[in-house]
């Protein structure tokens, strides 16, 4: 943490204040964000963010690539639950060509994007404890983080950035390295969870530092236009699985956790009972997988398995087709959302016809949370700042794109 310790004011009352960097050298900032605090003693009297240190112009890089090359773009948006992100711009692109794919493509992809989910708030309430001091949960959480990756893998073989899926479905159906690997994280998961949530959740240190951290009307939430698991935490049950359902969401029962003051153990209590709901959807996906193609009759969209390519001529020039770019798009305009692992993830597209996207926008709930910390943090203490900023699961990818 760099600071300056030049007093810049001293007002009537005779409070000193000073101005203090917190970030982009601060391990909580992730050499990212920089927080320029004005502090009367320890207490955060104003704070201006800046952002734009990671920019990488992600929406002007997919409006020069073909369609199936911009799902690997999605990938560096929210990268700690990647999968959502591909499958939320398949979705789109499904929308805009009309594409219907089958039931047991969607419940593949709900057990792909919830395992993402309990991926992405793993990573979050680990750190959250680690800022609190507590590092045991981190590392022994990591290790169940990686499990989630073995899945991945032994869908699409990468694990962080995925580009996982395809348009119309899946590149492959699920292996028996895949059931086996899930029977087992189903199996042995929720138990190995419990021992964190009894780390922490009723841990009289943990609840000190994060009850009433940095509370949050849901009014004022509303208006930033706040979603996710940071909108439930101040007590609004909105949830696109629900009030927008995709992928057959309607057919699987769940909870939506919501919290009451907005404050930081509210944020974290939220994630730790989404996990628990993630599961509970995974096995009735899991427990109730149709029968069916996985993947749909797209042939523009929708390269073909290799044996063909080298076999087939048709086959061939499909595939020469969708890897150059040159398959016909609909003209149109479309807007397609999914619930991310922090809240409302959504592409905003339009089409004129040609080869890549005339116009594609990213709703990254990252970037609108960022922008209300200044207004959280005002009055608290520097170290409630910490906590509150890993709280809100501020990724850097969704933040700058």
């Amino acid at each position: 943490m760099s600071s300056t310790t030049d007093i810049i004011e001293i007002d009537s009352l005779d409070n000193e204040f000073q101005t203090l960097n917190l970030g982009p050298t601060h391990p909580a900032t992730h050499g990212i964000f920089q927080n320029i605090l004005t502090m009367n003693g320890e207490r955060i009297h104003h704070s201006e963010q800046t952002v734009g240190y990671i920019h990488r112009a992600f929406e002007k890089l997919a409006e020069r690539r073909p369609y199936n090359q911009i799902t690997p773009i999605t990938d560096r948006l929210n990268y700690c639950s990647s999968p959502i992100n591909n499958l939320g711009w398949h979705m789109t692109v499904e929308k805009l060509i009309g594409c219907k794919v089958s039931k047991r493509v969607d419940y593949m992809r709900v057990i792909i994007m919830e395992l993402a989910r309990i991926s992405d708030h793993l990573v979050c309430n680990a750190v959250i404890a680690v800022d609190c001091g507590a590092l045991t949960g981190f590392t022994y959480m990591f290790q169940w983080r990686e499990k989630i990756y073995d899945l991945f893998e032994a869908v699409c073989g990468a694990r962080l950035t995925t580009n996982i899926g395809r348009i119309g479905g899946f590149e492959r159906d699920f292996s028996e390295d895949f059931h086996k690997k899930l029977k087992a994280f189903l199996a042995e998961f929720p138990e190995k969870f419990q021992e964190f949530r009894d780390l922490t959740e009723r841990n009289r240190i943990f609840m000190d530092r994060t009850i009433n951290a940095c509370p949050f009307s849901a009014e004022r939430a509303m208006n930033y236009g706040f979603t996710g698991p940071n909108l439930r935490a101040c007590g609004v049950d909105y949830d696109v699985r629900v009030m927008n359902p995709y992928s057959s969401y309607e057919d699987f029962t769940f909870d939506i956790p919501v919290g009451t003051q907005g404050d930081t153990f509210d944020r974290f209590m939220v994630r730790q009972h989404e996990i628990l709901e993630s599961l509970k959807i995974i096995n009735q996906a899991y427990n109730n997988l149709p029968e069916g193609p996985y993947h749909a009759d797209v042939p523009d969209f929708y390269l073909p398995p290799k044996d063909e390519v080298y076999n087939n001529m048709e086959a061939l020039i499909y595939h020469f087709k969708i890897v150059m770019g040159e398959t016909k798009v609909p003209v149109g305009e479309v807007y397609h959302s999914v619930e991310g692992g922090n809240g409302e993830l959504g592409y905003y597209l339009v089409s004129d016809g040609g080869r890549t996207p005339y116009r594609l926008h990213f709703r990254r709930p990252c970037f609108i949370y960022y922008q209300a910390y200044p207004e959280m943090i005002k009055n608290c203490l520097l170290s409630d700042a910490v906590v509150t900023l890993s709280s809100l699961n501020v990724i850097a990818g969704e933040l700058d794109a």
